[in-house]
């Protein structure tokens, strides 16, 4: 709906899938994550006390898309199929790892978030395909996590964001990070290099510095409307480090940095 609107879609059929009930459900996996269906409405999922206590990020998440009229409509599945590469739900499933379900008359196939999203507004779906399933990892013991963004209005699409998670090893020792920005460019951008100078450190002000100047140096953004590509990999630097000191303090049970 949201591509017609935009005159950038004119199917010739359209198929109201509202009715399928066996893909509106939140359910808990066996490893400790979640199952959700694909229609699952976002306020849904806002609200579940499941899901705030199995996948804190997603939960924090939710209440950043739209206005709670638009959640009380879209669904996990919309927001992640449509691909927006503003939104906040694909860099989301990005950092935790999720996996999606894709099925069709011939066949099912589960695709990684990361190998999900193509480009902006463009997946891995075939045509013959529908996405009936999010499949998200157990929480870990020692996470840490944050979400943030920059947009001019509350309920706006973001001009930058990011999402991260990162695993302490029990110290202040990081053990493990994920960073994906959205906002920025055709598709959620993981930042490795970032990643990589996390792992293996403590975390403090003068390595927040620096990963701040990798992430600006790294991201390959886009100038827009709404702002430039300077102003985006400025902000998208700034952005990391305050998320990422937020996620060191929560995995490190509040000791300050």
């Amino acid at each position: 709906m949201p591509l017609m609107n935009l005159r950038l879609a004119r199917p010739k059929v359209i198929i109201d899938i509202n009715r399928l009930a066996r893909l509106s459900s939140i359910s808990a996996a066996a490893n400790g994550g979640l199952v959700i269906g694909a229609l699952t409405r976002q306020r849904a999922i806002e609200r579940s006390a499941m899901v705030k206590e199995r996948n804190p990020l997603l939960a924090a998440a939710m209440p950043l898309i739209g206005h709670f009229q638009i959640r009380n409509r879209g669904t996990i599945g919309g927001s992640l199929a449509h691909a927006d590469p503003a939104a906040e739900l694909p860099a989301v499933s990005v950092v935790l790892g999720a996996e999606f379900v894709l099925r069709s008359a011939r066949r099912e196939r589960v695709v990684r978030a990361e190998d999900f999203f193509v480009d902006t507004m463009t997946t891995a779906i075939q045509p013959d395909e529908l996405l009936t399933e999010i499949r998200i990892p157990g929480w870990r013991p020692g996470l840490g996590w944050a979400i943030d963004e920059i947009s001019r209005r509350r309920g706006d699409f973001a001009m930058v964001g990011v999402a991260v998670l990162v695993q302490t090893d029990g110290s202040e020792v990081c053990k493990d990070a994920r960073v994906a920005l959205f906002g920025v460019g055709g598709k959620p951008a993981r930042m490795p290099r970032a990643e990589g100078m996390l792992r293996g450190k403590t975390l403090d002000q003068k390595t927040l510095l620096e990963i701040a100047r990798s992430v600006s140096d790294e991201l390959d953004t886009d100038s827009d409307v709404h702002a430039s590509a300077e102003y985006r990999r400025e902000v998208g630097g700034v952005l990391t480090r305050r998320a990422l000191e937020r996620a060191f303090v929560m995995a490190t049970e509040g000791k300050k940095i």
